[in-house]
């Protein structure tokens, strides 16, 4: 037994608490504002960090061969949750889309709970099946089925952000467990296609690609929130304006404790500060990546690059967004976003990496 890495867990937290300071100084005027209370998204953010990483310890505990004997029933689980969440009354609409379950004063969403699912079931998958992943047919089709049908159950809600998440980290997955070259190429022209398809049937996402070419069209609109973000970004310059004393929090850019915060760090901390926020999570990939390297069994190795490339496309669609090279897809930015299930998730993530560094690593 060896001891976990607390290099991985103590650049985890610190980027966490970091994430709540933003969370405070992004929501606090908006927050006041709604709820006469500058403090709230802090409080419940402060409540979710305690959770998962309560939840965290508790994963660090179980031995990750557990999740390989499991895969079926929590894949099982997700797909459950997911076709709930679309039932009126059961599942809340947010921003419009139908994709959480209201517990309370607190929301959850089954798809960040399908993404980790996914990830442990297709390792599963891959390394009972090595020896057949070479045939398309047999090996490759039936974990592409799958994940194609978790993908359409997310795009119900509608999520595109999170659905192509899963897309794509199953495809890092096959691709590293030797799939042909040709067979992606084949996928991205079928992805290019599909993307095609799903922006004609529905005009907001054709409108969201406009707005993303020249945001200015529409610039009270769709491109609204572009142009802030880069309002925010712009005059950060070195070393930001200061912590607290962002203008775009200012009812400028909506709700920047989401999926913008890294707008309101660029403006606060200037290129320095985003460039130590960006080191961390260089770090954390790197930590995770030298575990993957030292495993000692198939399963173990799969399900630490399926961390790997959820975490680090989900970080690149973030920040690809705030700084406009993407379209807006609503994806939060791993540890530092405002929400509960995502940074539950990350922790569980997180928790399974240190396991596997404590017990399987050469």
């Amino acid at each position: 037994m060896k001891k976990i890495d607390y290099k991985l867990l103590i650049a985890v937290v610190i980027l966490t608490l970091f994430g709540l300071l933003m969370i405070y100084s992004s929501s606090s005027v908006w927050a006041e504002y709604k709820f006469h209370d500058s403090f709230r998204y802090l409080k419940l953010q402060s409540i979710f960090f305690i959770i998962s990483l309560i939840i965290m310890y508790i994963v660090i505990k179980i031995d990750y061969t557990y999740y390989l004997k499991k895969a079926n029933i929590i894949l099982i689980i997700c797909f459950l949750l997911l076709l709930l969440v679309l039932i009126p009354g059961l599942g809340v609409v947010r921003n419009g889309s139908r994709s959480w379950f209201k517990l309370g004063f607190i929301a959850m969403q089954p798809s960040e709970f399908m993404k980790l699912s996914l990830i442990i079931f297709t390792s599963k998958y891959l390394s009972n099946n090595l020896k057949e992943i070479k045939s398309i047919i047999k090996g490759v089709i039936p974990i592409l089925f799958i994940t194609i049908l978790a993908f359409l159950l997310i795009m119900l809600e509608p999520d595109m952000g999170t659905g192509l998440i899963i897309l794509v980290t199953t495809i890092g997955l096959l691709f590293v467990s030797g799939v042909e070259l040709s067979f992606f190429v084949k996928i991205m022209i079928l992805g290019l296609m599909g993307l095609s398809g799903l922006i004609i049937i529905a005009p907001y996402r054709l409108n969201r690609i406009l707005s993303f070419i020249n945001p200015f069209n529409d610039p009270l609109g769709t491109g609204f929130q572009a142009i802030q973000s880069m309002y925010a970004i712009g005059p950060g310059g070195l070393f930001g304006t200061g912590l607290f004393k962002s203008i775009q929090k200012q009812f400028y850019l909506p709700e920047p404790q989401t999926d913008f915060i890294f707008s309101i760090i660029s403006e606060e901390f200037g290129i320095l500060g985003s460039i130590i926020v960006l080191g961390l999570f260089a770090y954390i990939i790197y930590r995770i990546i030298k575990t993957a390297l030292k495993c000692n069994d198939l399963f173990s190795k799969f399900l630490c690059f399926g961390i790997i490339f959820q975490l680090s496309i989900q970080i690149i669609l973030n920040l690809g967004v705030v700084t406009t090279l993407f379209p807006v897809t609503g994806v939060t930015l791993p540890f530092l976003s405002y929400g509960g299930s995502s940074l539950l998730i990350t922790y569980i993530s997180i928790g399974i990496i240190l396991n596997i560094s404590k017990n399987n690593v050469n």
